[in-house]
């Protein structure tokens, strides 16, 4: 038993300095979001792939974890949690400050990456509002404006003035 919950200390820690490095990814994302440096972010998008793919071994390997600590103390495995092994643990304090400690760190690393990703959405979001808005002015800019005519029915006619830079009479 205590060498499964060592190993679970071991796997939390590790997905700890996953999440570090996940972190240290999203602070470069922003700053490339911010400069709009896209073959950047396809570099940076991969190794957070490759990162996140890491992240879920060690998720697995967590899970596994306590499904075997859970055998181990004839507990139902669905409800064996970290923290509720922490509980389970009290007459270990040693082993429980150990598995609190990492839990706590891996909690505080989780939730500064979930900042920095809705952080980095909300950048994303306002680069696509600000190509729609270039690509609106764009085909205002290439359409005539309407001329203000209507015909017997008091409808619009919709005409359109000339495109040109400047009428010229003869």
């Amino acid at each position: 038993m205590a060498s499964l919950v060592e190993e679970l200390v071991t796997v939390l820690e590790e997905e700890e300095k996953i999440y570090q490095t996940l972190i240290s990814y999203g602070e470069k994302k922003t700053d490339i979001l911010i400069r709009a440096d896209v073959p950047e972010l396809e570099k940076l998008t991969c190794l957070e792939q490759l990162a996140s793919d890491d992240l879920v071994t060690h998720s697995n390997q967590q899970v596994q974890l306590l499904k075997d600590i859970a055998n181990v103390l004839g507990r139902t495995e669905e409800k064996m949690t970290v923290t509720r092994l922490i509980t389970l643990l009290e007459s270990q304090p040693d082993v429980q400050k150990k598995l609190t400690e990492a839990r706590d760190r891996l909690l505080a690393a989780a939730d500064r990456m979930n900042h920095l990703n809705d952080q980095n959405v909300a950048l994303i979001k306002q680069a696509i509002e600000l190509n729609e808005f270039d690509l609106t002015l764009f085909k205002s800019l290439r359409q005539a404006p309407e001329t203000a005519n209507y015909d017997k029915t008091a409808c619009n006619t919709g005409s359109l003035l000339g495109s040109s830079g400047f009428d010229a009479m003869s």
